[in-house]
């Protein structure tokens, strides 16, 4: 639809004049020959307003003002069609005077960002991790103080973001926040995501991280952190005197030895064990942390002597519940907490959790040869990629790939040698 197919007139009703002899005036849109008008619920008195221009001709404030609007309005309206042309939208009069006036075309960054947040807190433990919302609520919180020191405002709408907000909600998180880039990346996806629906839905016509998505949502490359080999084997060689320590040195072993995360060894039962034909103990149990949005995978890990051990010595430890979990397991807080004091006596010099416990699990196997797609299958990994990390952080794995190298090409110039020599 062509712009000069829309006409705008505003005019005065004589016929209807208010209690206060003022004339009110409406605004009325033509569009191929259709038409629609609306009382702008503002008034002029008779000998001020000019009917060949549509507006007050008076000098005073309260003129000013009257025309100041109309011309917003005129503004605003050729901007609404303009939005609808360019998205091939069915255009009418009335169409474009409901989005002209109504207050709920306004729709703002924080008012949306906290109405879908609410409604997918509802989807926690289906769609949503309880850890993802709160980083959403981290997101929100952050918003909040960057448009109130950028805007001066308490909410804006999605047309007032630029390039300059984004810049400062960046330095925000950088410098206030003091985010590392990969954790900068994760608050900017969620940003992202909203901007996102407010695209899909029409309240936001531009992308106002255009040009800035390389910088804002590149990832670093990390290190994870893994205990060596010969670290492992002094804890496993310790014992405890105390029952607490004890229980969380054998939950932390059991998952350095089968790769299995906090809540999948926690929810760990019976019916997850079964023997293959060799009579070789096996773990098939469905990750706990994927939903029902993702791909679903599994844990198949076959279990090494001291993992088979640590289930043979808590077998029927809740003799109120046999069917229930192998192992007794406390708060994943309490864990992690009970793990420092373990590297305290230990001496071990890195910040011990449960989860370090899968990254020892990956790059123990990768040491001992084990195919990237073996390790994917014993890790539930649904992608490849991310197996291959622990590929890149064993140097014991890299020396010995240059050894094997060297070797190779010390039999090739071996066969060359004698080959010179025949």
């Amino acid at each position: 639809m062509k712009q000069e197919s829309m006409k705008v007139l505003f005019f005065i009703r004589k016929s209807k004049l208010l209690k206060n002899g003022e004339a009110p005036i409406f605004f009325r849109v033509t569009v191929n020959g259709q038409q629609d008008e609306i009382r702008i619920q503002r008034s002029v008195p008779i000998k001020l307003w000019n009917n060949t221009k549509g507006c007050s001709k008076g000098k005073d404030r309260t003129s000013v003002e009257l025309n100041s609007y109309i011309e917003s309005l005129t503004i605003r309206l050729y901007q609404i069609h303009k939005e609808l042309v360019c998205r091939e939208a069915l255009i009418t009069p009335k169409h474009l005077l409901v989005k002209l006036f109504s207050k709920e075309e306004r729709r703002t960054v924080l008012g949306t960002m906290r109405k879908y947040m609410e409604d997918w807190t509802a989807l926690i433990g289906k769609e949503y991790q309880k850890s993802t919302l709160s980083r959403y609520g981290n997101c929100y919180e952050s918003l909040e103080v960057v448009i109130h020191e950028f805007y001066k405002k308490e909410d804006i709408s999605f047309n007032e973001l630029n390039g300059e907000f984004i810049d400062a909600f960046e330095m925000h998180l950088r410098i206030v926040r003091q985010l590392p880039q990969n954790t900068l990346t994760k608050y900017m996806s969620c940003f992202r995501k909203v901007i996102g629906i407010a695209r899909d839905n029409g309240w936001l016509t531009f992308d106002p991280l255009a040009g800035k998505r390389k910088r804002l949502f590149r990832k670093e490359e990390t290190c994870p952190t893994f205990l060596t080999l010969e670290e492992l084997q002094r804890i496993i060689s310790k014992d405890f005197s105390t029952t607490r320590l004890e229980q969380v040195k054998d939950f932390f072993l059991f998952c350095c030895l089968t790769g299995m995360s906090y809540i999948d060894v926690s929810t760990l039962l019976p019916t997850h064990l079964c023997r293959d034909n060799k009579n070789q103990l096996w773990i098939h149990k469905s990750r706990v942390k994927v939903t029902a949005a993702k791909e679903t995978c599994t844990s198949n890990v076959p279990l090494l002597a001291p993992a088979v051990a640590i289930l043979d010595k808590y077998k029927g430890w809740d003799s109120d519940n046999p069917d229930g979990p192998c192992l007794p397991v406390p708060s994943n807080q309490k864990m992690n907490e009970y793990l420092k004091e373990i590297a305290t006596l230990f001496r071990i010099n890195k910040r011990l959790t449960v989860h370090l416990s899968r990254h020892t699990f990956g790059t123990l196997l990768i040491s001992a040869g084990i195919s990237i797609e073996s390790i994917a299958k014993m890790m539930g990994h649904t992608n490849i990629v991310s197996s291959q990390i622990y590929a890149k952080i064993t140097d014991d794995k890299i020396s010995k790939d240059m050894d094997k190298l060297m070797e190779r090409r010390k039999k090739i110039s071996a066969g060359e040698k004698k080959e010179n020599d025949i």
